[in-house]
């Protein structure tokens, strides 16, 4: 498995992903850039080196192609037993229910046609690649709903990319308590605005609220218009 080619195929074409004064589609898998693919192998190369226990799990796969890259990087590592769970909707985001969750409040992406990719599509992406076999495994639904019956037990690396608070919250909630100590937490969205952008906000509440003081490392800060960010797991396990 070629890893460096796999990254540009996944990414598609990408000249096209950004014009001037309006937004076009990338025609590939995946919307992440390269030093966000290089940060995802790095920390998934970490874990299996150093034998941190548990699955992988992206939560928001739009085409899936950053979980078919994390079950890519599996097979490159010699990986048999690990399992890759996609969690989505499959259907875009959901609207906004800014009355319990203020931040979301003017965040409406449930009409957003490029966000909706289809369970089949998606399994599809993963059949082109050959990455489609019964160790990866779908959550299909809104997280709130998918999440807490999903028979998950440990986990070495997440990576969230719900846009929204109530996604994000419903992640970090359903999931970080299952992160592995020397695991991996990967924040999508980051951005200058900070605890402004409604799924930051999350993070930065559900890290107050558990008192979570492992260093946000930023990725991507010379992308003005939105970032990424990590954090690896302390030793001692905090709810």
């Amino acid at each position: 498995m070629d890893i460096e080619a796999l990254k540009h195929q996944l990414r598609g074409d990408v000249s096209t992903s950004k014009r001037h004064t309006h937004f076009v589609w990338p025609t590939g898998e995946t919307m992440l850039t390269l030093s966000l693919l290089n940060n995802l192998e790095r920390c998934v190369s970490d874990v299996l080196a150093r034998g941190v226990p548990g699955d992988l799990i992206e939560t928001g796969v739009w085409r899936g192609g950053a979980c078919i890259f994390m079950r890519a990087l599996l097979d490159h590592h010699g990986d048999p037993d690990r399992l890759v769970w996609v969690a989505d909707s499959f259907c875009g985001l959901p609207p906004p229910n800014s009355l319990k969750y203020p931040a979301d409040a003017g965040m409406d992406l449930s009409n957003v046609q490029g966000l909706a990719v289809s369970l089949e599509q998606v399994q599809a992406n993963f059949a082109k690649y050959g990455m489609l076999d019964d160790r990866v495994r779908f959550l299909k639904g809104w997280f709130r709903d998918s999440l807490p019956p999903a028979p998950i037990t440990t986990l070495a690396v997440m990576r969230l990319d719900g846009d929204l608070y109530e996604s994000t919250m419903d992640a970090l909630v359903h999931l970080y308590p299952k992160l592995s100590p020397g695991g991996y937490v990967i924040i999508d969205d980051w951005s200058r605005r900070g605890g402004s952008i409604p799924c930051v906000k999350a993070v930065l509440d559900y890290r107050a609220q558990h008192g979570i003081e492992d260093p946000i490392q930023v990725l991507d800060p010379e992308i003005h218009y939105a970032w990424g960010a990590f954090w690896q797991r302390g030793e001692k396990r905090r709810g």
